[in-house]
């Protein structure tokens, strides 16, 4: 049975096995925040969900990641659905994200109802990647 629940301290390894870009430093302030998830089947770590708040006012959906035995099975819409429900009670009225532009995630997003809103070309050496689009959904009517 799928569950998700904020992130605590002792799911260190799990995390860090999976989220490759975070600094660890950053870790302690997503559990004191409350701004990581932990996915759960059957009460085992299957994935992980991290945001920040983007111009410190838009929440912004930083990292999603599901085990790959446990994809395709809606989990990644069940933990951004929960994200996104806990984001209006705490009184946000939209949310973003982004993916690069040659990566599959931003047709999952759009099904979710994410909308194109723009994108960044990095090409500053050591951060160099494809573009990165970004994509934004209202809350409000939900």
């Amino acid at each position: 049975m799928f569950s998700i629940r904020h992130v605590k301290e002792e799911d260190r390894d799990f995390w860090f096995s999976h989220d490759l870009h975070m600094a660890q430093r950053e870790f302690l302030i997503k559990v004191r925040d409350k701004r990581g998830y932990l996915m759960l089947d059957d009460q085992k770590p299957v994935g992980i969900l991290r945001y920040n708040l983007f111009w410190d006012c838009i929440p912004f959906l930083s990292l999603i990641y599901i085990l790959e035995n446990y994809r395709r099975r809606e989990y990644g819409k069940k933990a951004i659905m929960h994200w996104e429900n806990e984001m209006q009670i705490l009184g946000y009225n939209a949310v973003m994200t982004s993916t690069q532009v040659d990566e599959e995630a931003q047709h999952f997003y759009r099904k979710l109802g994410y909308r194109d809103t723009g994108s960044l070309v990095l090409d500053i050496p050591g951060y160099e990647q494809p573009m990165e689009m970004f994509m934004i959904k209202p809350l409000c009517g939900k």
